[in-house]
């Protein structure tokens, strides 16, 4: 058997569980310590354990086995989980996450991670030793491990009840049962198809069989349950130890869904059970009208408090209530599937482009009529397609719940990290590369941005410091922030460094908003001491390549002695985009449509002399022409009356290009360019036309910025010529 597929898997879901113990563990952490959180963080080590034995991976059963005792205790009340012991976890999960990401690169765990597996398992142990529980909760705890551990040779009953989806999920219950040959001796087996279906409803992959075994061994019952691991969710597995009494017998016979008559004869002839006992347990219950309930008998003989008893029953409720929910069915399906799906829904739309205008050449009404409905539901497929890699931000978000807590713990700070709109969803092949990205920024902000906890006092602010993600749609964009109550950025010391690595002049002058872009340029660094975490100049260079890479942009917002803000805009999907067509010297190009304003003619417009630049409605805009930036030429000269300008707007800045050509809106797929043409600014991409042609997507974030930086170069050239003529 091929158990590839199977290991990939457990890889994916291990990923998973090791994520939500993660989540967990902080919520505990920010103060949610109740049964539930306690009970994921428990679940989440358990179904790795048992997962890896399944493949037989002995390094992560080994280590999380312990994992697991400690957490037991803890879920069980033995044990409290204060900050030391939450730490010990968190870096338990790691060594987990470690240890499973070996196995996946095929490689043998090197000598670091075996000796801090080590340490980690002698810190186990030692929580596991002393445990600073109390006495009345430890000795709650020891009949129910003394249970589980101790052997008791003789006959146990085993009753299972496999769930109806086992042979779905790839078990056969057979084999089980063969595992339990190697226990001990069945002595009896009893296969109950009682609620086998007529054969018109009968379901090949529902499991309609029930199972009644007598198991001879001196295994102890913590080995029987283990037989069981993988199949006991969504299954009723009942084990009664040898010399159980009769009322748990009569209690078995009443809970199971076959007919008491049935199970009792099983009993009798297995010796359980003797004919006398049976005849009278079901005399009992055919005579009792209204049957009480188990809580009700306590209560009624004072053994547990009525609030006791109502606060369960409730419980209970939810629980049959959360059952009783709509299942919620999703798939796992391979994200190269999912980007081959795309990749074909874009040729799709150019094939649709293409019939588009041969419909347009021939005139026929009805072709003309199902080319527009062809149109609507090419859009409809796009659109459901995307969505399907569309993710939620706020999984991405939840990780920096961790950094923050680690990194400002090694620094000794206090800071709460306080998350706002983590259901916005964006692509998630762009999820992947913002990870970066965002944790050079958060962790700048807690090293240089929020300042120690003196500091804060002197200067009249909290001792804990508040570091804020969130996330927003804005105009077709996703807008993500971050943002500190820290000490803000010192523009003084940003332009004394600038001149300092000479990258301006001491005699330019910039806005506060190019200042403040000055901090990408590689090597400036304003921190006065360089840590672990950052202070040597690189990294922000590198955060704004990655978000031009996505053609997006970052702006940064900071008021000294306040705090400072990062903003990220980018476009919600990097794979089929809505543009506007123009060209520009017989050369197309796309502009995403959620980036343009307005289109006019150049000539009409009053142009500010001797700038590119133009009085839009009373404000500046400085604009310009796709024909200098790219040096295109062509045989017949064009002048400003032709010319047309598209107004063009990404957060805050705007700007114009001027185009020869306007010819409307278009749906085209975004194809990388090759690496050779990666430096080329203004470009982020190609797309191919209905007509053949090749088309360039313009990056409007880094068109804007030229513009801009072009404009402030001409009005200081013009302003030192100035004072050089006084």
């Amino acid at each position: 058997m091929n158990l590839d597929g199977a290991l990939q898997t457990f890889f994916a879901e291990a990923e998973e569980l090791l994520t939500s113990m993660e989540s967990a563990l902080l919520r505990v952490d920010e103060g949610a310590y109740d049964a539930e959180t306690l009970n994921e963080i428990f679940r989440a080590a358990h179904t790795i354990k048992g997962s890896a034995g399944l493949f037989g991976l002995h390094s992560i059963v080994g280590f999380t086995h312990i994992v697991e005792n400690l957490l037991d205790q803890v879920r069980s009340g033995v044990m409290a989980i204060d900050r030391d012991l939450l730490s010990l976890l968190l870096n338990c999960r790691d060594h987990m996450a470690g240890l499973v990401r070996d196995v996946m690169n095929q490689e043998e765990p090197d000598a670091d991670r075996m000796n801090r597996g080590d340490r980690l398992l002698q810190q186990l142990m030692q929580r596991l030793g002393t445990g600073d529980s109390a006495e009345p909760a430890a000795a709650s705890a020891e009949p129910v491990a003394e249970e589980s551990t101790q052997r008791t040779p003789g006959t146990w009953h085993l009753s299972l009840r496999f769930g109806p989806d086992t042979l779905r999920n790839g078990m056969d219950p057979l084999s089980f049962i063969r595992f339990l040959h190697t226990l001990g001796e069945i002595t009896q087996l009893v296969t109950l198809d009682d609620h086998l279906p007529e054969a018109a409803d009968y379901d090949p992959e529902t499991l309609y069989l029930g199972f009644e075994i007598d198991l001879l061994t001196e295994q102890n019952r913590a080995a029987i349950d283990d037989v069981f691991e993988f199949v006991r969710e969504g299954s009723d597995i009942r084990i009664l130890p040898p010399d159980s009494k009769i009322e748990e017998y009569v209690q078995l016979i009443h809970s199971l869904p076959e007919t008491p008559r049935r199970l009792g004869d099983i009993l009798v002839q297995s010796g359980a059970l003797s004919p006398a006992c049976l005849e009278r347990a079901l005399q009992r219950q055919s005579t009792q009208d209204a049957p009480q309930r188990l809580g009700e008998i306590l209560a009624a003989q004072h053994c547990v408090p009525e609030q006791v008893i109502e606060t369960a029953l409730d419980q209970q409720k939810k629980v049959a209530e959360r059952k009783a929910a709509p299942e919620n069915r999703t798939i796992r399906v391979d994200a190269e599937k999912l980007d081959s799906l795309i990749n074909l829904i874009g040729e799709l739309v150019i094939t649709r482009q293409r019939v588009d205008l041969l419909s347009a050449q021939t005139g026929h009404g009805a072709l003309l009529e199902s080319v527009a409905q062809l149109k609507g539901f090419t859009e409809q497929i796009r659109d459901a397609a995307l969505a399907l890699r569309m993710v939620q931000i706020g999984d991405t978000f939840q990780r920096f719940k961790r950094v923050v807590r680690d990194v400002a713990q090694e620094l000794g700070k206090s800071i709460d990290l306080v998350i706002g709109g983590a259901e916005t969803e964006l692509d998630r092949s762009m999820v992947e590369k913002l990870t970066d990205p965002l944790t050079h920024i958060v962790r700048n902000a807690i090293d240089h941005g929020i300042e120690p906890v003196d500091v804060r006092r002197q200067r009249g602010k909290s001792d804990t410091g508040t570091l804020r993600l969130t996330a927003c749609h804005d105009s077709g964009n996703i807008v993500i922030e971050i943002s500190d109550d820290g000490g803000g950025l010192n523009l003084e010391k940003i332009r004394a460094k600038a001149v300092a690595n000479g990258l301006i002049d001491a005699s330019t002058h910039l806005s506060d908003h190019d200042l403040f872009q000055l901090i990408f340029h590689p090597g400036l660094s304003t921190a006065e001491r360089v840590t672990n975490l950052s202070g040597r100049g690189v990294g922000m260079d590198v955060v704004k390549r990655n978000i031009e890479a996505l053609q997006g942009g970052i702006d940064i917002d900071s008021v000294l002695g306040e705090g400072t803000r990062f903003r990220i805009r980018l476009p919600l999907t990097l794979a089929i985009i809505d543009g506007f067509h123009v060209s520009s010297r017989n050369t197309h190009f796309i502009i995403p449509q959620n980036t343009v304003l307005e289109c006019m003619d150049l000539a009409s417009l009053h142009q500010v002399k001797g700038r590119a630049c133009i009085n839009l409605r009373g404000e500046q805009v400085p604009y310009i022409r796709l024909s200098d930036l790219f040096a295109l030429r062509d045989s017949e000269r064009h002048g400003d009356e032709r010319a047309k300008l598209v107004v063009v707007q990404f957060g805050q800045e705007r700007s114009g290009i001027v185009v020869d050509e306007l010819h409307g809106e278009i749906q085209t797929v975004v194809k990388p360019l090759s690496p050779i043409f990666q430096a080329l600014k203004g470009i982020g991409g190609s797309s191919l036309l209905g007509t053949g042609d090749i088309a360039f997507i313009l990056d409007i974030p880094q068109l804007i910025e030229l513009a801009i930086a072009r404009e402030s170069r001409r009005i200081g050239k013009s302003a030192v010529t100035q004072e050089r003529a006084s």
